[in-house]
């Protein structure tokens, strides 16, 4: 017997006949190995999208306290739905809200951080032998407002819900087999990864892979916990994501990712004197806006030019922080470019072999492809280019690092 967290997507549940072959799966799973378990579960197919739209034909910029209300309601309805397909196949089941468990986050609403899991009704509900199917994505603060935890933010809460009750395994079903090399649908021959290491999970997920949610990368590591990406369609093994092994680094480069949600920022002629760059990024993060690349230009007359990207979806409260940071620092103006990409390669053994960087950079030259940012980590290269030349750009790399071999 096992204690197991499940955590199934939105494009595994996006029908009734989806949601009764996962409930198969989960009653199965209990029976066949007398398995505890923990479902998570994220709204189905596009909900939270048309609920965001809904809000915006009303209101242009909503409240962020009613988004959260709004928003929250989808995983609560996948969540009794599932428990009413378990019930279906004789199985004991209870749908519950992050609020019901006692998901506690901090009070930024749309994009909270969770603070504390409490564990005692789950293990209440286990208890009774029943299984527990909880609403991903939400949580409460300490005024009892309702919270959610930003895009993919049901990765979060079932690594989180994993953590606090020492659960035997979490597994992260999508609608794709594992971690591949790059994009199967961009790149027919990608191949599965079969072990990755939390880093590049993590640089992979914050270059656009869409297949984990960083922040939940990020507390797996920091609490040690293996988890495992699969399909929710089939039985195949995912890819596991674990702590760094000494065989990670035989293979230079894992995977080749792109992300075509980003947009660039620039402030132009703002004084060339300590203090403004911390006075610009320290309005951004007051805001939570995550910014990823930053260039700064040579100065010129005592002035420069400082460029930055952004998610596309935090570009207008971007912009407006940036019109005000014009007027207090006395710049000429503030640009966007919506129409960039960003591509990278990312992988352990880039850390001992080099190389890499010219090799990624000569391949895309041969293509005619313009780098236009360029920023790196120990183990990622990454590259903003025109938006549309993304698809391209990754099929030129994948081939350049072997990659389907």
């Amino acid at each position: 017997m096992a204690l197991v967290v499940k955590k199934f997507g939105g494009s595994s549940l996006a029908t009734p006949e989806h949601i009764k072959n996962i409930a198969k799966r989960v009653v199965e799973d209990k029976r066949n190995k007398k398995n505890k378990i923990v479902v998570v579960v994220s709204a189905t197919g596009d909900t939270t999208d048309d609920l965001i739209s809904s809000a915006k034909k009303l209101n242009p910029n909503p409240p962020h306290r009613e988004l959260d209300m709004l928003i929250s309601t989808g995983e609560i309805v996948s969540s009794a739905l599932m428990a009413m397909a378990i019930d279906n196949m004789g199985e004991q089941a209870v749908s519950l809200t992050g609020q019901q468990i006692g998901i506690m986050t901090d009070s930024s609403h749309t994009k909270a951080s969770i603070k504390k899991v409490k564990t005692e009704r789950i293990t209440k509900e286990l208890g009774e032998n029943k299984i527990v199917v909880v609403a991903g994505f939400q949580g409460k603060d300490e005024s009892d407002e309702i919270t959610t935890l930003g895009r993919g933010g049901s990765d979060t809460t079932a690594i989180a819900i994993a953590i606090a009750l020492k659960a035997d395994i979490c597994e992260i079903f999508t609608d794709v087999g594992g971690v591949y090399t790059a994009n199967p649908r961009i790149v027919p021959e990608a191949k599965k990864i079969k072990t990755l290491s939390y880093d590049e999970m993590l640089e992979m997920a914050s270059s656009g892979a869409q297949v984990m949610q960083t922040r939940a990368t990020e507390l797996a590591s920091k609490y040690n916990l293996k988890f495992h990406v699969r399909s929710s369609f089939t039985k195949t093994e995912g890819t596991i994501i674990t702590k760094e092994i000494d065989s990670m680094e035989k293979v230079v480069v894992r995977g080749v990712i792109a992300a075509k949600d980003e947009a660039r920022v620039t402030i132009h002629d703002i004084p060339n004197k300590p203090g403004v760059a911390a006075y610009i990024f320290g309005r951004l993060g007051k805001e939570k806006i995550n910014v990823d690349m930053i260039i700064q230009s040579s100065a010129h007359q005592d002035k420069s030019d400082i460029s930055f990207t952004v998610n596309e979806d935090s570009l207008a409260k971007t912009l407006e922080v940036m019109e005000k940071a014009k007027e207090h620092l006395k710049a000429s103006r503030v640009a966007s470019d919506p129409n960039i990409g960003k591509i990278a390669v990312v992988g352990v053994g880039m850390k001992t072999h080099s190389g890499v960087a010219g090799k990624m950079f000569e391949s895309l030259a041969r293509e005619n492809i313009n780098i236009e940012m360029i920023s790196t980590s120990e183990i990622r290269i990454s590259c903003v280019i025109r938006r549309d030349l993304c698809d391209k750009a990754i099929k030129v790399l994948h081939k350049e690092f072997e990659l389907e071999k």
